[in-house]
């Protein structure tokens, strides 16, 4: 079989109606039986193998989709299953697999971090002394089967054993890196040998890392897992790297010896010049032209001068055709946007449209001329977008200009802003709060849909509202909370929600992608300039304030974290366009603080997402992020509280940024991490006020308030009373009220119990 001119990395898994979440939640709730959601799952696979077959993809992706995660999958596959899942040995039942990444009432879930610099988050595999890795499930080869049983040839994934180690942690200092590799390359080896007796001619087999900084011993984990590898009776091997440049790791990455290799050039386009500048005969290249992380069309002349030199040095039957990445991180379908704005829509493109352009692409491969009437009208459309009067504006423009260096300072340094708040605020010490949001119950999101459809009028829906909001506000003060939030109920996102209420933003019915499980997001669409017309926040914090004489805290998204989680507009740098939004989160913050509201929350919990691959390039983005941040929240006086809330990030190599973000108080993820984290900012002896999350909300687990108590206990090690604040670690809108009620409470309990044995 001749090398296929078009490959795809993966597709979205959900479905285009979202549903794999619907029978994921009915699962866990009890709704819906195994063979059910085992039903749904298989019909969507064949859904996106016939769509991708139809389109035009030579060999789309097998076992890219997942019940949960694709990280998740290979823990389950290895058998690397943490001694507390009390997992007997065999094919890994799903309540144990759901147990690992959500927690079950004996033991907390396993931790999850972001994937690379994206929103989706992976479970993180643990490396536990004396576990028994074994080759526990077929999976990989099943959908091989699966797919061909339906006349479709598919390119199993397999994401590379470097990769899996070096993105997992050991839990003991007696177990290495090394010693897991050593453990699962047999296995490793057995897949490839299995998928080789199935009848697969290629695996995509995914090293991310090898974009990232290595150091002697990975570079050294790379050349020994390959060797082994390329020992066995196998597939060819199509090595994917992707989010980044390979740089220095290139002639790592060429020396594998694997048949094929797949570059981002999207992300790091000089790949390609500095792969032809070797002149060499080297593997099957997979060229990864179309952005698999945003939704604008491609531009496809630029792309054809990109494929002609590799095919000029190559030769056309080395030649493939893909998008930059997996298409996971994209929604669905463009053709399901009926109400999108015409003009805006023209310029896009999601996962179905990306694979015409992969196709369209790859018929350019045998000459431009035999796309010449798509060239030009893709040309049109781009020279629109470029030249259309919605897109710039001169007062925008104006604001960014008159930018200056005391807008990014507080008027006193933290010492002397804590003393002033210590006696406006009046709080005690171990003070507690929420991160900000309370559960969206079927309730909420019915009267919402009712509000969006007409079948709720204004008047209602306001009232709806008030009713949620002041039975949030009577809970809290029950529960005995010190800073109260308003709930959140009138938000559908922490982003959406702003981004429809700032201009320079469009959004879609129904562009979902999968944040973790069945969590999905629907991110805005940042277009052109962003600034606020009008006040977005202020009239539902001062109601929620005027109904208790409690703090109630101001709840905002930072600009950092409106920018990461929105697809952003790519024809302008991303610093920039951060900048416009700053700018009308710090018009916010003034009108809040104008409104009476004492202390304000700007979450930024991306800001650690958004660092890039390469060490060298953390400088830039580290100091316009953090300048973004403070440029929001520096217009305040001394006496008016910041807070920030971050989470699910490793913060050991940004905690200079941090410090220097200056935010009065910041809440983290900690629950499951059991603290681990605060060690990075026990280190930097961290001068401001800290809450660690004692609660994870990403689980329906509810912990015993000892658990609270000796989380608290051991953040007291590094923190001092002063500094510690009781929080859970992240907002509340997936839970039930029923677990709300029982955690908060005791959380409050604990936090006072603690409070008093260090008064005593």
């Amino acid at each position: 079989m001749a090398f296929p001119k078009t490959g795809n990395l993966g597709f979205p898994r959900m479905g285009a109606h979202r549903e794999l979440k619907f029978a994921l939640e009915g699962f866990w709730s009890g709704k819906q039986d195994e063979a059910s959601l085992l039903s749904v799952a298989r019909q969507l696979r064949t859904e996106h193998w016939k769509l991708q077959h139809a389109a035009g993809i030579t060999t789309p992706p097998s076992n890219d989709f997942s019940l949960y995660d694709h990280v998740l999958d290979m823990v389950a596959t290895l058998g690397a299953i943490p001694k507390r899942y009390a997992h007997q040995g065999g094919p890994v039942p799903l309540a144990t697999y759901f147990a690992m990444a959500r927690g079950s009432a004996n033991a907390p879930a396993m931790e999850m971090t972001k994937w690379f610099d994206t929103n989706y988050h992976y479970v993180v595999p643990e490396f536990e002394p004396g576990m028994k890795y074994a080759l526990l499930s077929a999976k990989v080869v099943d959908d091989y089967l699966e797919a061909k049983s339906l006349g479709i040839e598919t390119r199993p994934v397999l994401l590379g054993p470097v990769s899996f180690v070096l993105l997992g942690k050991p839990t003991d200092n007696n177990v290495t890196r090394t010693s897991v590799l050593e453990a699962i390359l047999p296995l490793y080896s057995t897949l490839l040998s299995q998928l080789q007796a199935a009848g697969a001619e290629w695996v995509q087999i995914d090293e991310p890392c090898l974009c990232l900084d290595l150091n002697d011993e990975a570079r050294l984990f790379y050349q020994k897992a390959y060797a082994i590898l390329r020992g066995v009776v196998s597939p060819k091997l199509m090595l994917t790297t992707y989010f980044g440049d390979l740089a220095e790791n290139l002639d790592l990455a060429l020396s594998l010896g694997t048949e094929g290799l797949h570059l981002d050039l999207v992300r790091a386009p000089q790949q390609l010049e500095a792969l032809t500048s070797k002149e060499i005969n080297g593997p099957h290249l997979s060229l990864g032209l179309i952005d698999g992380r945003n939704v604008w069309r491609t531009d496809l002349d630029h792309a054809v001068t990109q494929i002609e030199s590799a095919v000029a040095h190559f030769g056309a039957d080395k030649i493939q055709i893909a998008p930059s990445c997996s298409l996971l991180h994209s929604p669905v379908d463009l053709d399901l946007e009926h109400s999108l704005d015409p003009e805006i829509r023209s310029w896009m493109a999601f996962a179905k449209q990306k694979l015409d352009e992969v196709v369209l692409l790859a018929r350019s491969i045998g000459g431009k001329d035999k796309i010449a009437a798509e060239l030009q009208t893709n040309a049109k459309i781009l020279t629109s977008r470029r030249s259309s009067p919605r897109i710039h504006r001169e007062e925008v423009q104006q604001r960014l200009d008159a930018i200056d260096s005391p807008m990014l300072q507080r008027h006193g340094l933290y010492p002397a802003r804590r003393k002033t708040q210590e006696k406006a605020l009046a709080l005690p010490f171990l003070p507690t709060t929420t991160i900000g949001s309370f559960p969206q119950t079927t309730e909420v999101r019915k009267a919402r849909a009712a509000s969006r459809a007409g079948k709720l009028d204004a008047a209602a829906y306001e009232n709806f509202l008030r009713q949620e909001t002041e039975r949030c506000i009577r809970f809290q003060e029950s529960a005995g909370l010190d800073v109260l939030v308003h709930g959140e109920f009138e938000r559908n996102d922490m982003v959406e929600y702003f981004g429809e209420q700032l201009e320079g933003f469009v959004f879609t019915s129904n562009g979902w992608v999968q944040s973790y499980g069945s969590r999905c997001v629907k991110p805005p669409v940042i277009f052109g300039d962003v600034f606020r017309p009008q006040a977005m926040t202020v009239q539902w914090s001062t109601y929620a304030q005027s109904l208790t004489s409690s703090l109630v805290k101001g709840m905002l998204t930072g600009p950092v974290t409106i920018l990461q989680w929105s697809f952003v507009r790519d024809d302008q740098p991303r610093a920039q366009t951060c900048q416009q939004i700053a700018l009308a989160i710090r018009d916010e913050v003034q009108d809040l603080e104008a409104a009476g509201i004492k202390v304000i929350q700007i979450d930024e919990p991306a800001i650690r997402e958004g660092l890039p691959l390469r060490r060298a390039d953390w400088p830039v983005y580290l100091a316009w992020s953090v300048d973004c941040f403070r440029l929001a929240t520096s217009v305040v006086r001394d006496e008016t509280q910041i807070h920030t809330h971050m989470c699910y990030s490793e913060f050991n190599d940004i905690m200079d940024a941090i410090v220097r973000m200056d935010a009065d108080v910041i809440s983290i993820e900690c629950s499951r991490s059991r603290m681990e984290l605060l060690d990075a900012f026990h280190r930097v002896r961290y001068p401001n006020e800290i809450g660690p999350g004692v609660y994870d909300i990403h689980s329906p687990r509810i912990p015993s308030g000892k658990e609270m108590e000796d989380l608290l206990r051991k953040a007291l090690e590094v923190l001092t009373p002063q500094q510690l604040w009781v929080n859970p670690d992240c907002g509340l809108k997936t839970r039930g009220w029923e677990e709300v009620r029982h955690a908060l409470t005791a959380m409050v309990h604990t936090a006072k119990q603690v409070r008093a044995s260090l008064s005593a």
